[in-house]
Formats: structure tokens, C-alpha cells, sequence
């Protein structure tokens, strides 16, 4: 009769001891589960962010270099036309409605390069459009100078035009550091 007790309490003892080890395996598997679950989705979020930044440079990087293509377009017209508008020429309507198409290119490639950032581009852009405008104004003005404020009306023109170029070499200068860098925040 002991034997059979002995024999009970330990088949009652290995059946209980295999249910607790199950609870405990299942709940080790379950949270095991979670956490690759965790991961998993941790990884996916971080793949998909950074698929998105790169994206996000990819754009700004084509800002860049539209916003600089208009501005080469303007200023090789300005550099085409100077001379001859120094010597007392008028702009013709061809060459007035190409800068106006060019100032809208650069306007629009300004616009754009807002939507990327960052907020020191944006805002070096619009100084670069903004005196940009104002060479092309002084330049039309120098065009339809009389005779006696032609001098007067050439240097305000050469001073805008400088201001413009170093406004083209504070954004050049930041945006070519700002795509060298992977560092850059997306805003």
C-alpha cells in the first residue's frame, strides 16, 4: 500500500510539475513572441523612417540643385546683356520676357526648396530671390536711363548685382554643406 501511495503522490507530483513547466514554457513563449513582435515592428518603423529621410534629402538635394539652375539662367542673361545696356542700349521685348520667365523659375524653384528645408536654406534662398529680383530691377532701370542718370543708374546697378552674387555664394555655401552632412534634420 505505500508503494501505490509513493507511486500516486509521485505520478500527482510529475503530472502537477509538467502543468506548472507548461504555464511557465507557454507564458516564456508568449513573451518571448511579444518581444520579437516588439523588435520586429521597432525594425520596420526604423527601416521606414529612414527610407523617408532619404527620401526627404533626395527632394531637397533636387531643390538645390533647381533653385541654382535658375539662378545660372538669370545671371548668364544679366552677364549677356550688361554690356550692351551699358552702353545706352534698351532691353528688347525677347530679352525682357526671358528674364521674366527665368525671375518665375527661380521664384517657383524658391517655392519648392520651402517644402524640403531646411529653415536656414529657405531662408537664404529667399535672400538670393529677393536680391536677385533687385539686380534685374536695377538693370532694367539702367535700360531706361536717359543719357544724364545712365552713371548714376550703372553703379546702383553694379552694387545690386554684387549683392546678388554674394547672396548666390552664402547659398551655395550652406547648401553644399548641408548635403554633405547626413546629420541634416528633415525640418
Amino acid at each position: 500500500m505505500g508503494a501505490v501511495v509513493a507511486a500516486v503522490i509521485a505520478f500527482a507530483s510529475a503530472v502537477v510539475g509538467a502543468v506548472v513547466a507548461g504555464i511557465y514554457a507557454k507564458r516564456g513563449a508568449e513573451t518571448g513572441g511579444r518581444k520579437a513582435v516588439e523588435a520586429a515592428l521597432a525594425q520596420v518603423h526604423g527601416q521606414a523612417a529612414a527610407e523617408h529621410w532619404q527620401w526627404v534629402r533626395s527632394q531637397r538635394h533636387q531643390s538645390f540643385a533647381s533653385l541654382l539652375e535658375a539662378y545660372d539662367a538669370i545671371d548668364e542673361i544679366f552677364t549677356r546683356i550688361a554690356p550692351v545696356v551699358r552702353n545706352g542700349a534698351h532691353l528688347d521685348e525677347a530679352t525682357g520676357r526671358e528674364l521674366g520667365e527665368r525671375m518665375l523659375a527661380l521664384k517657383n524653384s524658391t517655392s519648392k526648396l520651402a517644402l524640403w528645408g531646411p529653415s536656414e536654406a529657405r531662408d537664404l534662398a529667399y535672400v538670393l530671390t529677393r536680391e536677385t529680383m533687385a539686380a534685374v530691377g536695377a538693370l532694367t532701370q539702367v535700360a531706361a536711363a536717359s543719357p544724364d542718370t545712365l552713371n548714376a543708374r550703372w553703379t546702383s546697378c553694379n552694387l545690386a548685382r554684387q549683392t546678388m552674387a554674394q547672396a548666390y555664394v552664402g547659398f551655395l555655401q550652406r547648401a553644399g554643406e548641408i548635403i554633405r552632412d547626413p546629420r541634416q534634420p528633415s525640418s
